[in-house]
């Protein structure tokens, strides 16, 4: 059973209809009913505001990482491990093809259900799982694989467990390796992309987010208790924030936005992941044409010119 949002009410009504209609073989109803349906659609996503975006971010059915791997990833093998402590399962890394193109891509996975959200950790990495990913990292360098990041964490583990097998080193440790990594690398945020837990595999020659995606430095829920230690002021946390795929390229800190559809990638998920492996291929053809030099002196000034701010 799809999952709605409260601001997706009509939507469902729609559909609902139209499946009643089905059910009586009337055809001329399904007709009027599929135009209403895409004229709601238009209306509803067209106007959606910052926290509503958030909602769909974290939406139970959006796709997740190993859902993207699937649709586009042939040929795939799984690289377990980070070779100190342990497989870190909220990070994966698969090696595998698209067409004809030899590919590395890490992502964050947050898992489904009671139990896959505990095997996954409910997507917060460990540094073990950064470890592993940057493991993975090097070795798509060794071998000249174009890699892939794929972002979907609300941060990274603040267990004790994590503190002490130094997780602010192992998050520094991939900004430092990623920045100087010398093969093509593109990073997509397709959920919710959290503080220090994203930007660890955040680094590349591309930064896009899909659509609706957020990426922000702490959560709404956390900086509305900090500032105003008022659950309450979630919804204008979330606009004050600016965490939009909008708000960050009108910011200049994203490259792009990846057009997933209209009704969003929890509905549609082979779309949005034509999408995502479209504009990945696009950036790897582009990146490719630049020398070694070109491309880590693009991706360098890239990075210090973040933050840059005239008075």
């Amino acid at each position: 059973m799809a999952t709605y949002l409260d601001f997706e009410q009509n939507i469902r009504q729609i559909q609902e209809e139209i499946i009643a209609a089905e059910v009586r073989y009337d055809h001329h109803a399904v007709e009027i009913l599929k135009q209403d349906l895409d004229k709601e659609v238009q209306k509803t996503y067209a106007n959606l505001s910052p926290y509503q975006e958030l909602q769909l971010a974290r939406h139970q059915d959006r796709p997740y990482a190993l859902d993207y791997i699937n649709l586009i990833l042939d040929k795939k093998y799984e690289i377990h491990g980070d070779r100190h402590f342990r497989d870190d399962l909220s990070i994966i890394c698969y090696i595998g093809t698209i067409g004809d193109e030899r590919v590395m891509v890490i992502g964050e996975q947050k898992g489904r259900g009671t139990k896959n959200k505990l095997k996954r950790n409910f997507g917060m990495p460990h540094p073990e799982g950064y470890r592993k990913a940057l493991r993975a990292a090097k070795m798509a360098e060794k071998f000249n694989i174009p890699l892939l990041m794929l972002i979907d964490t609300p941060g990274a583990y603040p267990g004790l467990g994590a503190e002490e097998r130094n997780q602010s080193e192992a998050i520094a440790r991939n900004l430092l390796e990623l920045s100087n990594l010398n093969t093509i690398t593109v990073s997509v945020v397709i959920g919710e992309g959290g503080s220090g837990g994203a930007l660890a595999i955040g680094v590349a020659d591309r930064l896009a987010m899909m659509r609706y995606s957020v990426f922000s430095v702490i959560s709404p829920e956390g900086c509305s208790a900090i500032l105003w230690n008022d659950p309450t002021k979630v919804e204008a946390a979330t606009k004050a924030l600016k965490i939009t795929s909008a708000d960050l390229k009108e910011l200049d800190l994203i490259d792009d936005i990846i057009d997933e559809p209209l009704i969003g990638a929890h509905r549609d998920k082979e779309g949005s992941a034509n999408a995502l492996k479209s504009y990945f291929m696009t950036q790897v053809n582009t990146l490719r044409k630049l020398s070694d030099s070109e491309r880590l002196d693009k991706r360098y000034n890239r990075l210090v010119g973040m933050g840059r701010f005239s008075e």
